[in-house]
């Protein structure tokens, strides 16, 4: 568990768009699962709300639940992809993405591929 909090760290660190981060972590009995949650600044200041909480079994480490929340400067939501159990009717059930108009399948996305995505949406402006 240690090692996916380091490799999160790793990430937002070496993502140079991030202004700042503040990142609460809370690991469960013998290390076992870790609940993330915080927000990233970016050089747009547009933030990113992440929560995910993971839970390591047979030394494979499962994210049960994530959220990544992502905001313009006005606060109005850009995009946010989670796994919560509503919008049945999407083949990826539980996971999809919002947009601002519409809901869509999804994967699981990594933070890399969120930052990404994010980057992708900042070098366009």
């Amino acid at each position: 568990m240690q090692r996916f909090v380091k490799n999160i760290e790793k990430t937002i660190v070496s993502t140079p768009i991030i202004l700042s981060s503040h990142i609460q972590k809370q690991f469960g009995p013998d290390n076992e699962t870790v609940y993330l949650k915080g927000n990233l600044l970016f050089i747009d200041f547009s933030v990113l709300e992440i929560a995910i909480f993971a839970n390591k079994i047979h030394n494979t480490v499962s994210i049960d639940k994530y959220r990544y929340h992502y905001r313009d400067k006005q606060g109005q939501m850009l995009f946010r992809y989670d796994n919560a159990p509503h919008h049945r009717e999407i083949p990826s059930h539980p996971h999809h993405k919002h947009t601002t108009d519409n809901i869509i399948q999804s994967t699981v996305p990594s933070l890399k591929d969120v930052l990404n995505e994010i980057s992708a949406i900042i070098i366009r402006k």
